[in-house]
């Protein structure tokens, strides 16, 4: 069983970066010195990546206000709405609104992430919203039904999965917290499963990862491991995987293990000994540890710090049977 250790969601940004868009935004400073302040930033989250042995590498997203803010403001049909209560939590995302269809532009979302241009960098790691949960947290003016609307935004995070492999992204994680926090029934999970059935003629052999969070995996489980992914990502603090059924399929598991929610750091050991259970019980053909939700709800420095204590896990799971 190999063991993969990486970020799963957006990194905080430094108390120095938070104060520099602030300052831009009250033109106390100028838009090229608070590029140059993100490039050092950004440069930072991959020295915590490639100190910790975190791979395939993320980059962080510290330029992505919110999850769908890219995809708000570069596909056809959108515009940017206001600012909503990301889950429940003190963060806020701008909601998507839709007035038509919507439609991609090539290439545009490609120029958001931040490991774009860093073609030297490998393996990559594309995180996106995951068709379900961006349809059901925009405001849908379109006409279109939600059940059309999941399947159609499946066909078109393929199609942004198809050209990201062509720039040499080999794994593709999805955000699908609302699976959990608010799981589908009927027709509507049958969408979902048509739209990762897109996403994964796409990815044509890709790894591809749904990650879940901010409510318990139980109660979606049996649709979860009806969709065609490489993983299945759970928030640890929400789930008790102990009580899930092995899938009939063997397949990735990941496992939020640290908690972004409180600064607390984690007891590697401890994790270990529960990875181990979850593992002989689950029986993934790959473990990946990271995160529950997004670090982002946490500052920059407790993130690090909890963030240290994997490769202790990695190496722990390794020396049980896994491979690091």
């Amino acid at each position: 069983m190999q063991v993969v250790t990486s970020l799963t969601g957006a990194f905080p940004r430094s108390e120095a970066l938070v104060q520099a868009t602030r300052d831009l935004d009250r033109g106390r400073t100028t838009t090229e010195a608070v590029n140059e302040l993100y490039l050092r930033t950004e440069a930072e989250v991959a020295q915590v990546e490639e100190r910790l042995g975190l791979e395939p590498r993320a980059g962080g997203y510290l330029r992505w206000q919110d999850l769908f803010r890219p995809f708000a403001e570069t596909w056809e049909g959108f515009t940017v709405g206001p600012l909503t209560r990301w889950f429940e939590t003190n963060q806020f995302f701008r909601q998507p609104v839709l007035h038509a269809p919507p439609a991609r532009v090539a290439g545009a979302v490609a120029n958001w992430l931040p490991l774009a241009g860093a073609t030297e960098v490998r393996p990559r790691k594309a995180i996106l919203p995951g068709p379900y949960t961006f349809a059901g947290l925009m405001d849908n003016r379109s006409g279109e039904t939600s059940e059309a609307l999941i399947h159609r935004l499946g066909r078109l995070l393929g199609e942004e999965v198809r050209d990201l492999r062509a720039v040499g992204y080999t794994t593709f994680q999805f955000q699908e917290p609302l699976l959990v926090n608010r799981p589908p029934e009927g027709p509507r999970s049958e969408a979902v499963v048509a739209a990762y059935q897109a996403i994964a003629a796409a990815a044509d052999g890709s790894t591809t990862a749904i990650w879940t969070y901010f409510g318990d995996a139980g109660p979606a489980w049996p649709l979860l491991t009806r969709l065609p992914v490489s993983v299945v990502g759970v928030d640890l603090s929400e789930t008790d995987v102990l009580q899930l059924a092995p899938p009939g399929e063997r397949r990735g598991l990941g496992l939020g293990v640290i908690d972004p929610h409180t600064s607390l750091v984690e007891d590697p050991a401890e994790i270990v000994r529960l990875a181990r259970s979850i593992a002989e019980r689950q029986r993934p053909t790959t473990l990946w540890i990271g995160s529950g939700a997004p670090l982002d709800l946490l500052p920059w420095e407790p993130a690090v710090r909890k963030l240290h204590g994997l490769p202790a896990v990695r190496q722990g799971l390794a020396a049980s049977g896994g491979n690091s």
